[in-house]
């Protein structure tokens, strides 16, 4: 997650709605993102964010994954389609 859009997208989505998220952390990683210094790993979101949206598991099947629930009405709301 090095790409400042996939930051934005991401980002957005969470403050619509996770009530939880923390704004402050995200404009930080926001202003990093896009820099050849800047990586960003999902769990690393997750924690620092308080992020909904993801869900990253490490075992035999692990991987990150986005929440059904939560990704297919934000996409809906961002795309402006009901």
């Amino acid at each position: 997650m090095r790409n400042r859009n996939t930051i934005e997208f991401l980002g957005i989505g969470e403050l619509l709605f996770n009530p939880c998220f923390n704004p402050l952390e995200f404009e930080g990683v926001r202003k990093e993102a896009g820099l050849n210094a800047f990586t960003m790993s999902p769990s690393r979101w997750i924690e620092s964010t308080n992020a909904k949206g993801l869900v990253a598991m490490a075992d035999r099947y692990g991987g990150t994954y986005a929440r059904t629930d939560i990704c297919v009405p934000q996409i809906t709301h961002l795309c402006g389609r009901s």
